[in-house]
């Protein structure tokens, strides 16, 4: 997707959680372990983004995990779903991006990953003890993974 903004754009990161598994994929150009996720588009918002991106990048369905929503009554707003965190990182030194950081429950662990679609066809299913073990997911990643499947693992 084409960037909105020269110097910053807004992304989402999904850390989906499938019974005591976090998802984790290989990023196309850092060549690291990272989360599912990409920009917002002009035209969503976060909530969308999150779920569009998961669905495109690895065929998954999957639910955010609302809990830390508020308010809930219907009137003429729509609240969003806020994210777990919020941080801001420089991708090339004139560039960054405002990620907010997603839980989502993915209702299988079978992906579909449409062959030439994404750069990097490798993502792997972690559990808390491949997290911990890893010594290529960087700090802040392991933290939500982590955090990810204190909130919503099931078994």
């Amino acid at each position: 997707m084409p960037h909105i903004h020269d110097k910053i754009d807004f992304t989402v990161e999904v850390f989906v959680v499938y019974k005591s598994k976090v998802l984790l994929r290989i990023h196309d150009k850092l060549k690291v372990w990272l989360s599912v996720g990409g920009h917002i588009e002009s035209n969503e918002d976060p909530n969308k983004a999150a779920v569009r991106e998961v669905k495109e990048e690895v065929g998954l369905d999957v639910v955010l995990d609302d809990s830390l929503l508020a308010f809930r009554e219907q009137d003429n707003t729509k609240e969003l779903i806020p994210p777990y965190f919020l941080n801001r990182n420089r991708i090339p030194p004139t560039h960054e991006h405002v990620t907010l950081v997603y839980f989502a429950r993915a209702l299988t662990d079978k992906l579909a990953l449409i062959q030439g679609r994404e750069k990097s066809d490798e993502c792997r299913w972690f559990s808390k003890k491949d997290l911990q073990t890893d010594k290529k997911i960087i700090p802040n990643v392991k933290f939500y993974a982590l955090k990810a499947l204190e909130k919503l693992s099931t078994a």
